[in-house]
């Protein structure tokens, strides 16, 4: 089976990638092909499941997004970082 060997915690944030990308093809009208999910929606997924673990995200200070050279809410990393 596809669960074989995984936690459900693990499939829980498989299928909400899944459902996450799906939303965004049917609303963006993307053209035919392949894409890799967006850092925006991968970041969404780990923030849902950050209580699930006992923790509590910080969120940038206006100081510390200038410093990084980013928005306070993210995406954190480049389009190019793979994880």
């Amino acid at each position: 089976g596809c669960a074989t060997g995984h936690s459900s915690f693990v499939m829980s944030m498989s299928f909400t990638n899944q459902v996450l990308a799906q939303i965004e093809l049917f609303t963006k009208k993307h053209d035919v092909g392949v894409y890799v999910l967006p850092k925006r929606l991968d970041e969404k997924v780990a923030r849902l499941h950050l209580k699930k673990l006992g923790i509590k995200l910080e969120k940038l200070s206006a100081d510390q997004a200038d410093y990084l050279g980013i928005k306070r809410g993210g995406p954190y990393k480049p389009d190019h970082y793979r994880y």
